[in-house]
């Protein structure tokens, strides 16, 4: 039972940025197998937040800290999932809980993003751009945190009206995202008036000038398979090997 436990928590870790409903279905099949496994019931709930299945991430979480698997570093996941079931007044008291000041550099940015987002959804405009304004906003150095704290705060700025100050924030968000993870450079853009011109794309037609049409490339994809109540034999096959869920990077829609 270890290992098919063991596969299922691989294609959950696998699948969790790309397709997080196939995610989800590893995890609730790997929790079916071991749920009082701490470990197994965490990545449980990070598959579940990714899905956008709040109640049910923000009960793995906790128990997968009854389970002594979960720790402090999924405060902010837990207050997000809050925020999508739209309690934010639960969410503020998991931001000030005495458990928030035992969080990492990391874990602090992460819970004031979502406290930003919280104070935005009610109403709280000012408050939303204040509460991001820390020590690490001003920081000349790149930091993992980076990318994602700019964004926060030029939305933020935005939100409160201030769309000439968020111009300039949106664009240190491009700068530090070198992934394209965010659409920083098309916010920026957007405020500033400009066009985004693809140059790729320009030099590629180029290229082609002259030449016969090229067949276009589709990829078809098999239905995904579900993983229901049945026997585990139904389930995929994948190596046995432990991965840690991914940190979380994303946030449920804002509300209007």
């Amino acid at each position: 039972m270890a290992a098919k436990v063991a596969r299922h928590l691989v294609m959950a870790g696998r699948l969790a940025e790309d397709e997080p409903e196939q995610a989800y279905k590893h995890a609730r099949a790997a929790r079916r197998l071991a749920s009082r496994v701490g470990i197994v019931r965490e990545a449980a709930g990070i598959a579940a937040y990714h899905s956008g299945e709040w109640a049910e991430a923000l009960a793995e979480l906790r128990a997968a800290r009854r389970l002594g698997a979960g720790d402090d570093s999924y405060l902010p996941v837990m207050a997000d999932c809050e925020r999508g079931l739209g309690r934010p007044e639960r969410a503020l008291d998991l931001v000030r809980s005495p458990e928030a000041e035992k969080l990492d550099p990391m874990g602090r940015v992460e819970l004031r993003i979502v406290e930003s987002g919280v104070r935005r959804d009610m109403g709280q405009y000012d408050a939303a751009v204040v509460t991001l304004q820390i020590p690490e906003l001003r920081d000349r150095r790149l930091r993992p945190w980076s990318m994602r704290l700019f964004y926060a705060y030029a939305d933020a700025l935005v939100a409160a009206g201030r769309e000439g100050e968020a111009a300039d924030w949106f664009a240190r968000a491009a700068a530090a995202d070198r992934d394209g993870e965010t659409d920083a450079a098309e916010r920026y853009a957007e405020i500033e008036g400009l066009d985004i011109v693809d140059t790729e794309d320009e030099e590629g037609a180029e290229e082609a000038e002259g030449t016969e049409p090229a067949a276009t490339d589709i990829a078809f994809q098999p239905p995904e398979p579900e993983i229901q109540d049945v026997p585990e034999e139904d389930v995929p096959e994948a190596p046995a090997v432990f991965l840690e869920p991914k940190p979380v990077d994303e946030r449920p829609p804002e509300e209007e």
